[in-house]
């Protein structure tokens, strides 16, 4: 079944046509961006924080408007780009028509912010340009004849045969980059994952060695200091294929990641000499000590102190939701130096030395001591609460040398966490495409493979079309990234869908798997655990949607001004 079964076009007119929907979907956020500033900015051009909270229906409204856009931009480059090559295959085509007939459905029907949360155009005042969006040539033409039926069935029979969609980022060094992780997850990981799962296990200390050797931990660290000084794009390749056998494996460089730009982008000298090599390596595993327990999202009301001693530092208070913090060797450790001042002001970043712990003594330090937080799935490195009395810090412990600095050190990071985050996103989605495709040609029912039946069909082929999507999206904001410019609200983009793609999927694939999905020795039902954390850690959905609305309508205003 190819795509002139039912629209009589040639692969290379539906990417034409993508790049002008894209272009008319644009056209449709920006008048999505002027009504809601009109509504949420005063006339002195301000945006009250109270305001936002009330209305965060509408402003996340046009957050999810603008990541359905950007991703229907994103999809349209990439398949521009395999055009221009003479790549672009009967796959891709099929990927493009029924991702573009689904999101510009979604646009003009209405956009799922959550399963029961569907924000339509005539709630925003979007009515009208809705129907203008939805009357543009190009899009009409995905909407009657993208998402249907005939090119479903078509796509999955196409990854049925084989075929896969086109996975190049454009780079021979990063092509190389994934056969070389993609062949060490399938050996070394995606065997065991299960069972390490079932048994909450730690991943194993020659695993991580492993990935050390292969430079895991070093990959965007300055080669200066040891590291691959490769990029985020290079870690988007990396974390999508380990997690695509397990997010544990995955979700271990994420804890580098985050301390390593923070050294690198706010250390002392010292501080960068001392630590980045020995993260570079692996020799030291971080973690993060950010969360509290009456502090999520709300930084802002930490109350974990840090307080000058003749020596240095003396920390005292709760973290909570700790990643990896027993087996780790270095904490950063976010608190509050100056409670005078309220808010962000008062907050400092602090590295924080440690012994590693074993499973009979987690802390084996008695200025700090901790209980595991027993969870669902995200296993492999196990949660942990923490306490600190008087634990001690040297006065080099404090990033940058200076106070009040932690807020605005930490904002620098989670661009890069945030989109390390995503790909980890993608290559959850993929496992739950691959489980759902080798089950649905494994099972027979009413005689014969339940991938023949179109509700089955249908759903592995939207897996497929989402999946490739997300990725782009976040290939889009490390691209971003690499190139030094701002991306908070592309990594917030990337974040949110990925991460709403990841859960799709994984319900989707548990569908499939019917009543063998609910059973613990299925991987789908560790699939289904693992993706679930995506939309809430590193900045929930709702926080996502908040970032990307805020700085849509911060764009707004500068644009504004500047006319």
């Amino acid at each position: 079944m190819h795509i002139h079964a039912i629209h009589p076009l040639t692969h290379d007119t539906v990417v034409d046509l993508a790049v002008s929907a894209a272009a008319a979907a644009r056209r449709y956020c920006t008048a999505a961006e002027r009504i809601v500033a009109q509504n949420l900015i005063d006339q002195n051009g301000r945006v009250d924080p109270q305001t936002l909270n009330r209305e965060q229906r509408r402003l996340h409204g046009l957050a999810w408007i603008a990541t359905t856009v950007e991703t229907l931009a994103q999809t349209a480059s990439w398949a521009n780009s395999l055009k221009n090559s003479a790549t672009l295959g009967q796959t891709e085509a099929l990927i493009v028509m029924i991702g573009f007939g689904e999101y510009l459905g979604q646009l003009v029907g209405g956009l799922p912010m959550s399963p029961n949360e569907i924000v339509r155009p005539g709630e925003l005042g979007l009515a009208a340009d809705a129907t203008a969006l939805q009357s543009d040539p190009a899009v009409a033409v995905f909407l009657a004849s993208g998402n249907v039926a005939a090119n479903r069935a078509a796509l999955t029979a196409e990854l049925r045969a084989g075929h896969r969609p086109d996975e190049t980022p454009g780079d021979d060094t990063l092509d190389m980059i994934r056969d070389q992780f993609r062949r060490f997850a399938a050996e070394r990981i995606a065997p065991q994952a299960h069972a390490w799962h079932l048994a909450d296990a730690l991943v194993p200390d020659e695993v991580i060695a492993e990935m050390s050797e292969l430079g895991v931990f070093g990959i965007c660290i300055g080669t200066e200091y040891g590291g691959l000084g490769l990029g985020k794009l290079a870690m988007c390749v990396v974390t999508e294929e380990l997690s695509r056998a397990w997010i544990a494996a995955g979700s271990l460089g994420t804890r580098s990641e985050i301390a390593g730009d923070l050294i690198a982008s706010a250390g002392t000298p010292e501080q960068k000499a001392r630590w980045l090599p020995l993260i570079a390596s692996g020799e030291v595993l971080p973690t993060a000590v950010f969360t509290e327990p009456n502090a999520g999202s709300d930084l802002a009301s930490l109350r974990t102190r840090a307080t000058p001693t003749s020596t240095g530092w003396r920390i005292d208070g709760n973290k909570t939701w700790i990643t990896h913090a027993s087996r780790s060797d270095l904490m950063t450790i976010l608190a509050r130096t100056d409670p005078s001042k309220p808010g962000h002001g008062g907050l400092s970043v602090f590295l924080g030395p440690k012994p590693r712990g074993t499973d009979i003594d987690p802390f084996p330090i008695e200025t700090m001591s901790g209980s595991e937080i027993e969870v669902l799935g995200y296993r492999g490195m196990k949660e942990y609460e923490i306490a600190f009395d008087g634990f001690a810090l040297g006065a080099e412990a404090l990033l940058g040398g200076g106070e009040g600095q932690g807020f605005k050190q930490l904002m620098q990071t989670f661009e890069g966490a945030r989109i390390q985050t995503a790909a980890r996103a993608v290559g959850v989605a993929w496992k739950a495409l691959d489980l759902g495709m080798r089950y649905a040609l494994e099972r027979a029912q009413f005689g014969k493979p339940i991938i023949q039946f179109p509700r089955v069909s249908d759903k592995l082929a939207l897996m497929a079309v989402e999946t490739i999507m997300a990725r782009e999206l976040t290939y889009f904001a490390a691209r971003e990234k690499d190139s030094g410019r701002r991306c908070d609200v592309q990594a917030g983009m990337a974040k949110l869908l990925a991460a709403r793609v990841a859960w799709s999927n994984a319900d989707a694939g548990l569908q499939i798997h019917g009543g063998n999905g609910y059973a613990l020795e299925y991987e789908i039902s560790r699939v289904l655990c693992d993706a679930r954390i995506l939309n809430i850690f590193e900045g929930a959905a709702e926080i996502q949607a908040h970032v990307v609305g805020r700085g849509l309508l911060a764009r707004h205003r500068e644009a504004n001004a500047a006319a």
